[in-house]
C-alpha cells in the first residue's frame, strides 16, 4: 500500500526554518508510520488492541527520528542538525499525546514515547547507516522490537521478517524522500 506524502513547499522561494522542515517531518513520519502499522494489519498480522498498535506506530516513529539524524549528518552543520532533530522530536511527542490521547482517553502518553526514545537511540547508535539507508542489522532491530511489542503467536511470528524485509525499508524509502525534498 503506498501513501501520498506532500514533501514540497507552496511557495519554494521562501526559505523555511528548521522548525518548520521538523513540523513538516513530523507530520510526514506519523504518516508513514501509522501507514505501516495498518499494512501490518493488512498482511493478516494482529493487534490486540489499539495501545498495542499505537506502541507500533511509536516504533516506527522512533525508527524515524534516528534516520533523520542520521540523513542530516553532514548536509547540515552540528547546531542545525541538533535543531532540527530536537525540533522533530518535540513534534512527533506532540503528535503521539494528541493521536493516543484522542484514542486511549487522557493521560500522559508523550513521556513515555520520549522514554523510548531516548533508549532506541542509545541502540540505533550501534548499527551502521550508509548512503543507501539503513543497515540490515538496524532494520532488523526495528523488527525485533515490533515483534516483540505484538507478541510471537503463531499469528505474529513472522512480523519480524515482514518489517525487516519490506516494511522497514518501505518507511525509510518513503521518510527519506520527503526529508531530502523539504530541503531542496
Amino acid at each position: 500500500m503506498a501513501i501520498r506524502i506532500k514533501s514540497h513547499w507552496k511557495d519554494e522561494a521562501r526559505d523555511r526554518s528548521l522548525p518548520e522542515v521538523a513540523s513538516a517531518l513530523a507530520f510526514i513520519a506519523w504518516r508513514v508510520a501509522l501507514d505501516k502499522a495498518i499494512n501490518l494489519h493488512c498482511e493478516r498480522f494482529v493487534y490486540r488492541d489499539d495501545a498495542q498498535r499505537l506502541g507500533v506506530i511509536q516504533e516506527y516513529l522512533a525508527f524515524l527520528i534516528q534516520v533523520a539524524d542520521r540523513l542530516s549528518h553532514g548536509m547540515i552543520d552540528d547546531d542545525e542538525r541538533r535543531t532540527l532533530v530536537t525540533e522533530f522530536a518535540k513534534k512527533v511527542f506532540a503528535h503521539v499525546q494528541d493521536n493516543t490521547q484522542d484514542l486511549l482517553g487522557p493521560g500522559d502518553y508523550g513521556s513515555p514515547f520520549i522514554a523510548l526514545l531516548n533508549e532506541r537511540s542509545g541502540e540505533y547508535a550501534e548499527y551502521s547507516f550508509a548512503d543507501d539507508g539503513p543497515s540490515y542489522a538496524m532494520l532488523r532491530h526495528l523488527g525485533f522490537e515490533i515483534q516483540t511489542l505484538m507478541g510471537g503467536g503463531q499469528e505474529n511470528r513472522w512480523v519480524i521478517d515482514q518489517v525487516m524485509d519490506k516494511d522497514g525499508w518501505d518507511a525509510y524509502k518513503s521518510f527519506a524522500k520527503a526529508f531530502r525534498d523539504l530541503f531542496e
